[in-house]
């Protein structure tokens, strides 16, 4: 399996920006670590550079000690001392330097540059002392400086077992009794401060890591005492926003959480009693409408028999009488169309419909459409054009809730359509099935795009209908829509048109996919159907 770190990047940026939590406390225990950091090499600095001064200063007053004793012994050896004797004189000065400093002496003697004539005394050094310490510049300082000042230099002392140790080499003048110059080194180990300072500065890394630790422990508790009642509050609000009106915060305190909770609460309170004000007044709306439908189909259904009966007999009556009778069976029709519709909508609004589903082809029943408003057609001159460019055709639908929503589809692009051709678009793919009605009349502005699902809305009411719609058609055509899971979306510019797209899935309960057509679709490609 190839590794992406990609997903793991996306992964943690989504985990950071979705807690505050993690966030508050990240940020504080990363800034914890660089106070501590820079607080701790303050200090660790501040005690190295106290305690080298320190034991340099003892350091250098310990070795002007033991040069001195070692001056003293030089100073008692006899002006006509042998080489041996120097020797020896020597071999007591060391004696007496490692009487001072306490320790196994690591010192050199070496005769001093530029002097002429034959050493009265060889260069010596004791075991652990290795001329190549000793450079230039500490040479040359010590040449030009008084014969009893000392000089210094830190360095490094090599082992053989381990890492080098600090040490301090202390250099200044010797005058034998013959007058040469000789320089005198000795050499001190400061492993023992260099130990301490690495036990101060594992102190302080221990104690910085405990302390980093112990802030983020008290930012987490701090947090979740925090972030806790705002989690819950989300929640809430969550529930409340997906119809849970019972839901509440705890409430307890008199902090600025508690106070929050009371506010939550009184609010939610509030939104309760009037969401239930409004459900309560919808039913009783939905409840007048349907009751007022029913009552009204009983005096409609004698109203509608004697206009039939009148506007049969119509030819026996005068001009007057008889265009009177033709008024009354068109009003008649069209209020019962209103009445239907009306039923329709309080079915929806009560969450009674129910949906007859079967197989169905989708083009024999947009070519059934068709053939219901091709009268219509005819007589405003409009063609209708079908194209189906062929794939997946049959889909589960209620085919008298499809075929109401492309009558009234073509019946408005017919009345809008300004005698031009009309193209509906049929298509599909594997999990989606597409219906688009498209005209090219007057077409609607963006205002009109927001009400144009609203119910008893037109676009122009002064417009003659040939169609005598009720201001339902298309908010129960969106309706009929979202019943089979799906949607119907309009596209429309003045001058150019406008097109309806029903997009629907294959199969009623299967999510939505992507829908086989444009908004508006593509130009003709294939026309099967005149």
């Amino acid at each position: 399996m190839r590794f992406d770190w990609r997903i793991y990047v996306a992964r943690a940026v989504r985990l950071w920006r979705g807690s505050l939590q993690l966030r508050t406390i990240a940020l504080t225990v990363a800034l914890s670590t660089l106070a501590v950091t820079v607080i701790g090499g303050y200090v660790v600095t501040s005690v190295r550079d106290n305690l080298f001064d320190q034991n340099r200063d003892q350091v250098i007053a310990q070795a002007n000690r033991a040069i001195a004793a070692a001056q003293e012994e030089f100073t008692q050896a006899s002006d006509s001392g042998t080489t041996d004797d120097l020797e020896l004189v020597q071999i007591s000065a060391f004696r007496s330097i490692a009487a001072i400093i306490s320790a196994e002496p690591s010192v050199a003697i070496r005769r001093a540059p530029g002097q002429s004539g034959e050493a009265p005394l060889v260069d010596s050094r004791t075991a652990n002392f290795s001329f190549s310490m000793v450079t230039n510049a500490m040479r040359l300082t010590l040449a030009n400086a008084d014969e009893d000042v000392a000089a210094w230099q830190p360095v490094a002392l090599t082992s053989e077992n381990g890492p080098a140790d600090p040490g301090i080499i202390v250099g200044s003048m010797l005058r034998l009794p013959q007058g040469e110059l000789y320089e005198i080194y000795i050499v001190y180990n400061l492993r023992p401060v260099q130990d301490t300072l690495d036990f101060v500065q594992g102190s302080l890394a221990l104690a910085g890591f405990a302390l980093v630790l112990l802030i983020g422990a008290v930012s987490y508790l701090v947090v979740r005492l925090v972030i806790g009642p705002v989690r819950v509050a989300a929640e809430a609000s969550e529930k409340l926003a997906a119809g849970e009106l019972e839901s509440r915060l705890p409430e307890g305190g008199d902090d600025e959480l508690a106070t929050l909770a009371r506010s939550f609460n009184r609010m939610a309170d509030s939104l309760q009693r009037q969401i239930r004000q409004l459900a309560d007044l919808s039913r009783l709306q939905q409840r007048f409408v349907s009751d007022v439908s029913h009552e009204l189909r009983t005096p409609l259904t004698t109203i509608r028999l004697a206009s039939d009966v009148l506007y049969d007999q119509r030819e026996a009556f005068p001009a007057a009488t008889a265009r009177t009778a033709e008024l009354l069976h068109a009003q008649t029709q069209r209020f019962e169309v209103l009445l239907a519709d009306l039923l329709e909508m309080s079915r929806y609004d009560a969450g009674a419909v129910q949906l007859e589903l079967e197989p169905t082809n989708l083009v024999r029943l947009v070519e059934d459409a068709v053939a219901q408003v091709q009268p219509l057609a005819e007589e405003k001159q409009t063609p209708i054009r079908v194209v189906a460019p062929g794939g997946y055709f049959e889909a589960e639908v209620d085919a008298r809730r499809i075929r109401r929503v492309l009558q009234n589809l073509l019946g408005n692009a017919i009345d809008h359509g300004e005698a031009r051709p009309i193209d509906l678009y049929v298509d599909s793919n594997s999990d989606t099935v597409a219906i688009a009605v498209r005209d090219h009349g007057i077409g609607m502005t963006a205002e009109d795009l927001g009400h144009v699902f609203d119910r008893f809305w037109r676009a122009d009411p002064s417009r003659q209908r040939s169609t005598g719609g009720t201001g339902l058609g298309l908010a129960i055509a969106l309706e009929d829509a979202a019943v089979h899971g799906g949607v119907l979306e309009v596209w429309s510019e003045p001058g150019a048109g406008s097109c309806f797209r029903l997009t629907i899935p294959r199969r009623r309960g299967e999510p939505l996919g992507i829908s086989p057509l444009g908004l508006p679709p593509e130009e003709l490609v294939a026309e099967v159907a005149p």
